[in-house]
């Protein structure tokens, strides 16, 4: 089963059995998945909480903040080659690609960030 990420489909990243396997195989299997997945936890919250520490809400505010700017700048650039009436040229497309490329990665960015603290492998210190 697949599920929904942004705009694309990601394969569900759950145990799903397979219908012709017995139930022990099932349990097995299902067993060392588990292995695997806490492996992969514990990898992650060791490296990433050791390389950021806790994550504030300022600094988490910072990144929300620069992926909106560079969101804005795509829009209003875009816009404002629309108000032209002419066809784009290379160099203004280019300039756009540019700027969505640019919004795209601090969007995954912030994205990622927070899929990090939900997972636990960083804390997130409130603001109080």
């Amino acid at each position: 089963m697949a599920k929904l990420i942004g705009n694309r489909r990601a394969p569900s990243d759950h145990f799903e059995p397979d219908d012709d396997v017995d139930p022990k195989a099932q349990r097995n299997l299902r067993g060392h998945l588990e292995q695997i997945d806490y492996a992969a936890y514990a990898a992650n919250k060791k490296l990433l909480s050791g390389a950021m520490g806790a994550v504030e809400a300022e600094r988490i505010q910072k990144l929300a903040s620069a992926a909106a700017l560079a969101r804005t700048r795509w829009v209003v650039a875009a816009l404002a080659i629309s108000e032209e009436g002419a066809a784009p040229s290379r160099e203004q497309i280019a300039g756009l690609t540019h700027l969505r490329a640019t919004y795209d990665e601090l969007a995954a960015a912030y994205d990622g960030l927070r899929r990090m603290v939900e997972r636990g492998y960083i804390t997130y210190e409130a603001v109080e």
